[in-house]
C-alpha cells in the first residue's frame, strides 16, 4: 500500500478543553481512496528494510532521511500546553462532511498531538484500589504516602561497637551488650561503656557510639579507651532523623519502584492506594506478515508484534498477547467492539489504500477521531480516537517499524501516562554531536546514542528500519529544517535505557 494520507476526518472544531485538537473530535467518516498525484507519503504497512523513502518519495542508501524537495502548505495553528487532569473531551459535531487528507491539508503539530493524547488520558483516569506491597510494583500512587511514625522511631546505633556515657576511659559493663530488636534499656551511668550492635536502641543519657575499630578494651583493668576523639552523638541515628510522623514522603503520581516499597514498609504501610496499570490490546494488521522464518514471495516478517508488547510493559501497561488480524475489516470490527482494554493499538492500515481498514471501521462504530495525522517524520499517518463516550481509546500506528515507534512515543506513551495518573516529566535536552537533518516542515524523530555530554545521531533511521533504534538510547526531536552540530534538542529517553534487572522495563 502506498497511500499514507489519513482520510475522512471532518474538521468540527471540537477539542480537548485547554488543548485544541485541530480537525479532531469529529465522527470518523470513510476515507477517500484517491490521493493527490503529487503526494508521496510513507507507507502505512511494514516495509522490507533496505532502503528508505524520503518525505518527497526519493530513497537514499544507508537509511539517511534527506529533506523533502516538495513543498506543501500546512494550515497555520499554534500549540498548547497539556491540559489539567480530569478535563473532558467535548462531544463531536454531527453530520460533518468527509474530507480527504491529501498531502497539503492540516495535520496536528507533534507537540500538540502529545498534549491531546495526555489530556485524553487524564480525562478518564482509572479507579484507584488498595494493593498489598507485594503487588504494588509498577503502579502509580493515587494517595500520598505520609509517615505513620518517626523514622527512626527511637535513637539507634549506626555501628557495631561500644555505647559510652560521659568522658573516658570508661568502665566496661559485663554481659552480652545491647542487640537490635530488644525493648527498652536501662539508663547508662556516666563513665561506663557497653557493647552495642547496629540498630540497637540507645540507652538514656548515652554520649556516643565508638566503633569497634576505634576502641581498645583493657581486659585486665576492665577499661575501654578510645583511639580517636569522641564527638557527642557520633554514630547515633537520632529519632526522627529521616522524617517525623505526618511528614509527606511521596506525592500522588509517584511510580512504585523497589525503593518506594522499602520506604513505605519502613514508614509502617502494609498496602498502598494506587492506580492499576492500563490494560492494552494490540492488533497487528496486514496479510503480508509472517510470524516465523525468512521473508519470501512478497511476504515479510512481523517486526511490530514481538516489539510492542514488551515496550508497552516497559511503559507500565498490562498487555495481552498481540493478535494478528490480517487485512480483514470484519475481524478488525469484531476486535474493536469486543475489547475491554483501556487502550487499543493497531499497526498499519491507517492510510487510504484499498485494504487500509482502520478509518472505515472507526467510522462504522461512530468513534471520535481526535488526531488524524501528525506533522512528524517518520510516522505522520498515526491517529488517535476514542471509540465511545467513556470507552477505550485507540492509537493507530503506521505499519513501518520506526514509524510505529514514532507513533508509540508521540501518542501512546503520553496517553498511558495520563490514564495511569503519572506526572509529566520535565523535558530533557542535549546538544547534538553533529548536524541532524530535518524535514522542511515537520518535526523529525532521530535515533541517537549518548556520547559524553552530547548525543550522536545514528544512521539507518528510515521509516522501515529498526537498525538505528535498536542501537539507540533515545530519540532526538529535530525541528523543521534540521539543526547544526552543537544545537540543543529535546531527547525522548527509551524506557529501558536505565532499566534494572528487577523488571522488564523502567517505570520512571
Amino acid at each position: 500500500m502506498t497511500g499514507s494520507a489519513t482520510a475522512g476526518a471532518a474538521t468540527s472544531g471540537a477539542s480537548v478543553t485547554g488543548v485544541p485538537a485541530p480537525g479532531a473530535a469529529a465522527r470518523v467518516t470513510a476515507p477517500s481512496t484517491s490521493a493527490s498525484s503529487a503526494q508521496q507519503p510513507e507507507r502505512s504497512r511494514q516495509a522490507t528494510p533496505g532502503s528508505q523513502a524520503r518525505p518527497g518519495g526519493e530513497t537514499t542508501p544507508g537509511g539517511e532521511t534527506a529533506p523533502d524537495t516538495q513543498d506543501r502548505a500546512v494550515a497555520a495553528g499554534g500549540t498548547s500546553a497539556p491540559g489539567a487532569a480530569n478535563r473532558r473531551v467535548s462531544s463531536p459535531a454531527r453530520g460533518a462532511a468527509a474530507s480527504s487528507k491529501a498531502h497539503g491539508t492540516r495535520t496536528t503539530p507533534w507537540s500538540e498531538a502529545r498534549a491531546v493524547a495526555e489530556s485524553l488520558g487524564r480525562a478518564a483516569p482509572l479507579a484507584a484500589h488498595r494493593l498489598p506491597l507485594d503487588r504494588a510494583l509498577g503502579h502509580v500512587l493515587a494517595e500520598r504516602v505520609v509517615a505513620l511514625t518517626d523514622l527512626p522511631p527511637f535513637d539507634t546505633s549506626a555501628m557495631d561497637g561500644w555505647i559510652v556515657a560521659g568522658p573516658g576511659p570508661w568502665t566496661v559493663q559485663e554481659g552480652a551488650g545491647l542487640l537490635a530488636g530488644r525493648g527498652a534499656v536501662e539508663r547508662l551511668p556516666d563513665g561506663e561503656a557497653l557493647r552495642i550492635a547496629t540498630g540497637a536502641r540507645i540507652p538514656a543519657d548515652a554520649t556516643a557510639v565508638i566503633r569497634s575499630e576505634h576502641a581498645y578494651a583493657d581486659e585486665a583493668k576492665g577499661l575501654l579507651h578510645a583511639t580517636r576523639e569522641v564527638v557527642p552523638g557520633q554514630d547515633i541515628r537520632p529519632r526522627g532523623q529521616e522524617c517525623r510522623s505526618g511528614d509527606e514522603l511521596l506525592p500522588v503520581g509517584t511510580v512504585v519502584t523497589p525503593p518506594v516499597l522499602g520506604l513505605a514498609a519502613a514508614a509502617g504501610y502494609d498496602a498502598l492506594v494506587a492506580v492499576p496499570r492500563p490494560r492494552v490490546d494490540v492488533f497487528v494488521l496486514g496479510d503480508e506478515l509472517l510470524t516465523g522464518g525468512l521473508p519470501r514471495e512478497g511476504l515479510i516478517r512481523d517486526a511490530l508484534g514481538p516489539m510492542l508488547a514488551p515496550w508497552l510493559r516497559a511503559l507500565g501497561a498490562e498487555v495481552a498477547e498481540p493478535r494478528r488480524l490480517g487485512d480483514d475489516a470484519e475481524a478488525l470490527h469484531r476486535a474493536l467492539v469486543s475489547s475491554d482494554a483501556d487502550l487499543i493499538l493497531t499497526t498499519g492500515g491507517t492510510a487510504a489504500g484499498p485494504v487500509d481498514h482502520v478509518h472505515p471501521v472507526l467510522a462504522r462504530i461512530g468513534a471520535e477521531l481526535l488526531v488524524d495525522g501528525v506533522a512528524v517524520r517518520p510516522g505522520h499517518p498515526m491517529l488517535l480516537a476514542r471509540l465511545a463516550e467513556g470507552g477505550p481509546c485507540l492509537v493507530g500506528l503506521p505499519g513501518n517499524p520506526l514509524a510505529a515507534v514514532s507513533g508509540l512515543l508521540t501518542l501512546a506513551e503520553p496517553l498511558l501516562r495520563g490514564i495511569a495518573g503519572r506526572t509529566t516529566p520535565d523535558p530533557y535536552h542535549a546538544s547534538v554531536h553533529e548536524e541532524a537533518h530535518g524535514h522542511p516542515l515537520d518535526t523529525r524523530l532521530v535515533p541517537v546514542v549518548h556520547r559524553d555530554d552530547s548525543v550522536l545521531p545514528l544512521h539507518y533511521n528510515g521509516p522501515a528500519m529498526l537498525r538505528g533504534i535498536a542501537a539507540a538510547d533515545g530519540l532526538a526531536v529535530v525541528p523543521p529544517g534540521g539543526v547544526r552540530s552543537g544545537t540543543e534538542v529535546e531527547i525522548l529517553d527509551l524506557p529501558w535505557a536505565s532499566a534494572s534487572p528487577w523488571t522488564e522495563g523502567c517505570f520512571t
